[in-house]
């Protein structure tokens, strides 16, 4: 049975909007890189996935855009290379090594979890509120920043019922930032 891994950047007072100041240095980029590439297949929902391609697609002209660092490239290339489900019910397709999960979202992650391989990764805010009110979350990566956004959606905000957590690893950065990581317990 593959594990799902909720993993995702968050500050100090819980949000986990990708505009609150939490920009990955180079040290952190290649813990993201490490993070992803231990999925196997990497869960979006439409919102992620039209961010995440926007930034992490390669181009048509198979370069690069000139804004993104050398050190980002390696989780560009692993990213884009990743198998991507994503769930919408309004998008009428995708690509980008994508597929697309209409339906009963909760069945479908019970049924891909059962699958073998090593992990199934999920970012994002809404489709991870879904899975773990549902209980499938086996491991949550969370990437605290010392930074205080004060506004933008917070951590499983909505969360039916109470989730209990147990650490299992802590990694901290040159930043301050603390990569946490917790299972259920």
């Amino acid at each position: 049975m593959r594990p799902l891994r909720y993993s995702i950047n968050v500050t100090l007072d819980g949000c986990v909007h990708h505009e609150a100041g939490v920009a990955p240095d180079e040290e952190l980029m290649r813990f993201w890189t490490e993070e992803t590439g231990r999925a196997d297949v990497l869960l979006l929902g439409r919102v992620t996935y039209r961010m995440m391609e926007e930034a992490w697609r390669l181009p048509a002209d198979g370069a690069w855009p000139g804004w993104m660092s050398a050190w980002e490239v390696p989780f560009a290339e692993v990213y884009d290379a990743k198998p991507k489900i994503v769930v919408s019910s309004t998008l009428g397709s995708v690509d980008w090594n994508a597929e697309l999960l209409r339906g009963d979202v909760v069945e479908e992650v019970r049924r891909l979890k059962e699958q073998p391989g090593r992990g199934l990764s999920v970012g994002g805010v809404t489709l991870p509120l879904a899975l773990a009110g549902a209980g499938l979350v086996d491991e949550y990566v969370l990437v605290v920043h010392p930074v205080v956004a004060g506004h933008g959606p917070r951590l499983l905000e909505g969360l039916d019922g109470l989730v209990r957590l147990e650490e299992v690893g802590r990694r901290s950065f040159a930043s301050g930032t603390v990569a946490c990581t917790f299972r259920p317990a």
